[in-house]
């Protein structure tokens, strides 16, 4: 897998980037990239699209157009929203190799009423929930009139990680609803809502790879929506994220793989769904154990940015294994071999989730019994014990933010041992080479690496710290629950 296109703009494709290249990507290539991704490879735009504002479809097909003319033996896709216009699917009808599951499988996080019937099918924990249409907004606002608990609203399509509010009133409640159903002010994506209860508890993102048969689990990470410390203020795409979380232990860990995890590959196998590439989990750990609080199609961002530099793996070879439908026997492969950063998870409750049948659904009159494919469940092993990432971005964001400010401290930053910038929202000036403009919402990630979460913490800040640009902005209490817990021990 020499020749490799990374699908997107942001933190996550500039990670992926990164890794690639460090595993030996031999020639990369970024649609569209960003000012970061030009370190690993080549950014390419528009190919073949006609001038002017180009639909979703005439996107996709320029993409592949490009692959098939340039000889790609990979297309690794960061973003769902090209999941979920059929990009996964066009290139396989292409012959092209991609990592990233097809619309079928998209819609886990493309819809999140579809990802909650997919859940009530197969029996995978997650909050109780009801789900209204835009016709049916008097209905919706007679049920959160009535409702007695907390309640948290979702827009059914995709927005970017805003379309989600958890509210604390019913009048708060109301007014998201009102803003979806009504105002239209996330458009088609909030057309249909999913209401469901707010639960309590600490979040935690857990990620796998699978191509649909093998799973392969990632160390976990926890990230932070909202923009505010002490997590205040609105859902963002996320303002920063720390690997390992501490309360995450091995015992919960194995419960989320068995009753999560497992269950999601293997329901998405018996409903004839071909997915290959990354299952997110987003949970809520509660006092019952852990909950799906919403899945996604796609590795998460800024998790990637935290997670991939504590892995030491061949990415183009495992990525690719894994887009051909081989990842299990790739990684039988790879533990004969005797290497050390995989390693198989030999726990017996996990032991016996893997050869457990999933529950039965209905759906449709038709009864659908997944017997599970999966002999083992893999693990990949952590090189270096933590990473902490902080989002720098432009203030004002998730609303209206201003753009087109030089970055400075780049290069110092860069001197400093330990420390990865990351970049997102940024762009090169043509007519200044050299100099780095802010170009988005979340502009870089810096991220800290160390043996512990402190010395990462720590390191990230300081990065931080040396990185100036016009209406900066950034959280200063990223991991403040893993201190929490460490103070609490």
């Amino acid at each position: 897998m020499n020749r490799i296109l990374v699908v997107g703009s942001g933190g996550r494709e500039d990670a992926l980037g990164w890794a690639l290249a460090r595993a030996g990507a031999q020639q990369l290539w970024f649609y569209p990239g960003n000012a970061g991704t030009l370190r690993w490879g080549t950014n390419i735009s528009r190919y073949g699209m006609p001038a002017g504002k180009s639909s979703e479809k005439e996107e996709v097909e320029a993409i592949v157009k490009w692959a098939q003319a340039h000889g790609i033996d990979l297309v690794v896709v960061g973003p769902e929203a090209y999941l979920a216009a059929g990009l996964a699917d066009r290139m396989r009808a292409a012959g092209i190799p991609v990592f990233g599951p097809g619309v079928a499988g998209a819609r886990i996080e493309a819809s999140k009423a579809w990802a909650k019937e997919f859940m009530a099918r197969h029996g995978i924990p997650t909050a109780p929930h009801v789900t209204f249409t835009q016709a049916e907004a008097g209905a919706a606002r007679r049920y959160v009139e009535q409702s007695g608990r907390p309640l948290v609203i979702k827009a059914d399509g995709l927005a970017a990680g805003k379309g989600v509010r958890v509210t604390a009133s019913r009048q708060e409640a109301l007014e998201a609803l009102e803003a979806l159903l009504v105002e239209g002010t996330l458009g088609e994506a909030g057309r249909t809502v999913v209401i469901e209860e707010r639960m309590e508890g600490r979040e935690v993102s857990l990620l796998a790879i699978t191509d649909g048969e093998a799973l392969l689990v990632l160390p976990e990470a926890q990230d932070h929506k909202r923009v505010g410390e002490g997590d205040t203020g609105p859902n963002t795409g996320g303002m920063g994220a720390y690997s390992p979380v501490p309360f995450f232990n091995k015992e919960v860990r194995e419960e989320a793989i068995r009753r999560i995890l497992l269950p999601a590959v293997q329901g998405l196998a018996g409903e004839g769904i071909d997915y290959r590439g990354v299952l997110y989990a987003g949970l809520m750990l509660t006092g019952d154990g852990p909950k799906v609080v919403e899945f996604n199609c796609r590795f998460g961002d800024p998790e990637t940015q935290v997670i991939l530099p504590r892995l030491s793996v061949d990415w183009p070879s495992l990525l690719g294994a894994a887009a051909q439908g081989r990842l299990g026997e790739y990684l039988r492969e790879l533990s004969s071999t005797g290497a050390t950063a995989c390693a198989d998870a030999t726990a017996a409750s996990v032991a016996n989730a893997a050869t457990a049948e999933s529950p039965a659904a209905a759906t449709g009159g038709t009864v659908l019994r997944a017997r599970s494919t999966f002999s083992q469940v893999w693990e990949l092993r952590p090189t270096t014990g933590a990473a902490l990432g902080v989002v720098l971005a432009s203030r004002g964001y998730p609303g209206k933010y201003e753009t087109g400010f030089p970055i400075s401290g780049l290069d110092v930053v860069a001197a400093l041992p330990g420390i990865e910038v990351f970049h997102a929202g940024t762009r090169v000036d043509p007519s200044r080479p050299g100099e780095v403009l802010t170009a988005g919402g979340r502009v870089l990630n810096v991220v800290g690496l160390g043996d512990t979460l402190s010395e990462a913490r720590s390191r990230a800040y300081e990065g931080a710290a040396a990185i100036r640009f016009d209406n900066v902005y950034y959280r200063r209490d990223i991991g403040h629950q893993a201190l929490e817990e460490s103070r609490d021990q």
